[in-house]
């Protein structure tokens, strides 16, 4: 596909780049890190209980910027494999296929075999050799799959001790006879004591960056 894009007319060539460069948004939402960063902050928001705060922009902004430190070694790679075909013969499609293969690298590090696996077979192809027959396009779906799965599953984990500490509320209230008082409102001081106490927001974020290397 490489060499008929290659052939193309420059002009078509730089409207076809164009199109790419309006993907890069949902690129960088569903094929980075940011995924698994900003699902888990959002779904440690709503075990708190804070209905806004931290404000969305600011969960957003954190995925962000913990996207780029984890993967700022990825995006190097696909800059510098990138800008050498490009600077030999100005080919625009050319530089983007070899940009794309480290980012392709990063999503196969992280993608379960069985998703990988049921995408390949669905593209309906011979099984690859090799890793570099697996196109970007049928990693990409497997991998937003796993991520999903292992952000849900950190979700999970954090949202347990919220649920606890919520039923131990609830009870103490319903044994005292309080039962038009919300034990959500009683219960979130105590999370928030206890998860600046444990410092969770470091111990959150140092967990879901290790988690990349």
């Amino acid at each position: 596909m490489q060499n008929v894009l290659s052939n193309i007319n420059p002009v078509i060539q730089i409207l076809i780049v164009m199109t790419l460069f309006s993907l890069l948004p949902l690129v960088f939402c569903c094929m980075t890190s940011f995924l698994r960063f900003v699902i888990v902050f959002s779904m440690l928001k709503t075990a708190m209980g804070t209905q806004q705060v931290p404000p969305s922009i600011v969960i957003i902004g954190l995925s962000m910027i913990l996207t780029f430190y984890t993967m700022g070694g990825t995006f190097q790679k696909m800059y510098d494999m990138g800008s050498v075909p490009y600077q030999k013969n100005q080919n625009i499609i050319a530089a983007i296929d070899e940009g794309s293969k480290p980012l392709k690298e990063f999503m196969m590090k992280q993608t379960r075999e069985s998703d990988l696996a049921f995408f390949i077979e669905l593209s309906k192809k011979r099984p690859p050799a090799s890793p570099d027959e697996i196109t970007i396009w049928e990693v990409a779906p497997a991998y937003i799959i796993s991520e999903l799965k292992t952000a849900f599953e950190i979700g999970f984990i954090i949202f347990v001790p919220f649920i606890v500490l919520d039923l131990v509320v609830a009870n103490i209230l319903l044994a005292l006879g309080m039962f038009m008082l919300s034990p959500t409102i009683i219960s979130l001081p105590f999370k928030l004591l206890i998860f600046i106490a444990v410092d969770g927001w470091a111990l959150i974020v140092q967990g879901l960056v290790s988690s990349y290397n």
